[in-house]
């Protein structure tokens, strides 16, 4: 039994010490492999983009949506509530200025003006009447002035001669004053204009006029027509409808222009000047135009804190409608001939800004730059480069004065 244990623990120690002696002669070679590995990397030179940099126009391209505007949409209400009697237009008709569109019942105004016709026929005769009842007056007080006159002379001829008392002279005289008062009176009303009485009488005239004129334009007012050419893109009316006062029953939408409006930030607000070239997708119609800038609001609106501007396509189609959804893309410069690069290839590292510049043997210098404007891709460099350098754009955390670098040269 002794002996059989003590053949047992020789076996498990012969075991063991195999064991371990595979064990270390694998960890010998895999440390090997790690270390002719890693003398390999340390040899091996890192990929690195590269591009050189020009002086070009820095430009910023700013993203708006908005949606297509027609040249003119007029909504048409009815101006007074009535009943549509004639209805001369339908859905995509096109118009032009003048023509009838709709027309409302106008018999009650009719009846109303016919009789207001006989009240101002009335007003009028009397007007005339007592115009002619002014003028009669005013020659006979004329008249009754030249008798009187002519009478004080003679009478006063006969009392030279002792044919008349004094009296009846006097009388004469009286009645020549008398009948001056009358006709002076009747003048002063006539230089006036006519008298008081005329002019009340010719008041209530022109007050009947004026009413049969309102009518008519109230009646005119029934009959809707275009106030410009376009094409009918809403229609809410039927014959033997009754339409309230204000309420919209057409539209005339003018499609022969079509804009595209959109909302532009308050930081994009100063790129962007009237005339400048823009590229608008219609999403629905699969298609992209040209246009341009044509209006920049002259304030911000309050609501959406956005300025709206406009623009006109070049050549628009006729699949165009108003109200489309539509994406419009605008480059502007934000600076004129400057040195700028990708974002990538700035490392900001310890509150300072660098970028790592490739000489031609394609070796590496760190240099601290000074950073300028920004767009969405690229970074202004207001020094720290020249013109016409080559710069590292990729693998930055593993480069380093004197890196050497195989590089992969990038298209400008």
């Amino acid at each position: 039994m002794a002996q059989r244990l003590a053949s047992n623990k020789k076996k498990v120690a012969i075991i063991a010490i195999t064991a371990f002696s595979l064990l270390f002669s694998a960890y010998q070679g895999l440390h090997s492999k790690n270390v002719a590995k890693g003398q390999h990397s340390e040899d091996t030179k890192p990929l690195v983009d590269v591009l050189t940099i020009q002086r070009k126009d820095m430009t910023k391209t700013i993203d708006l949506t908005g949606q297509t505007v027609p040249e003119s949409q007029v909504d048409i209400a009815a101006k007074y509530t009535g009943k549509i009697t004639q209805i001369n237009v339908e859905l995509g008709q096109y118009v032009t200025p003048g023509q009838v569109l709709l027309s409302q019942d106008s018999s009650d105004i009719d009846l109303s003006i016919e009789q207001n016709n006989a009240s101002f026929r009335q007003a009028n005769a009397d007007a005339i009447e007592s115009n002619a009842t002014f003028e009669a007056n005013y020659q006979k007080a004329q008249s009754d002035y030249q008798h009187s006159v002519t009478t004080y002379q003679r009478y006063k001829l006969l009392y030279s001669q002792g044919a008349i008392s004094k009296e009846v002279l006097d009388n004469a005289e009286q009645q020549m004053i008398s009948s001056k008062s009358v006709m002076e009176s009747w003048s002063k009303q006539l230089m006036a204009g006519s008298a008081a009485s005329v002019e009340s009488k010719r008041a209530s005239r022109d007050k009947a006029q004026s009413v049969i004129d309102a009518l008519k334009n109230q009646k005119d007012d029934l009959t809707l027509r275009a106030p410009r050419s376009g094409m009918i893109g809403f229609r809410q009316a039927e014959v033997g409808n009754i339409v309230s006062a204000g309420q919209k029953v057409l539209s005339i939408v003018d499609n022969s222009n079509i804009y595209i409006d959109c909302s532009v930030s308050e930081q994009d607000i100063g790129q962007v000047v009237l005339g400048l070239p823009t590229t608008i997708g219609i999403e629905s119609l699969g298609k992209s135009f040209t246009g341009k800038i044509i209006y920049i609001s002259p304030s911000i609106d309050s609501k959406t804190q956005a300025f709206t501007i406009r623009m006109i396509l070049d050549k628009p189609e006729d699949s165009i409608r108003s109200g489309m959804f539509a994406r419009t893309t605008i480059n502007t410069i934000l600076r004129s001939q400057t040195l700028f690069v990708p974002k990538e290839a700035v490392l900001s590292l310890n509150g300072k800004d660098r970028i790592f510049v490739v000489n031609s043997s394609n070796q590496v210098e760190e240099r601290i730059v000074q950073l300028g404007l920004r767009n969405d891709k690229s970074i202004e460099i207001i020094s720290g480069i020249q013109d016409g350098e080559t710069i590292a754009v990729s693998n930055l955390a593993r480069l380093k004065t004197g890196s050497a670098i195989t590089p992969n040269i990038l298209a400008e």
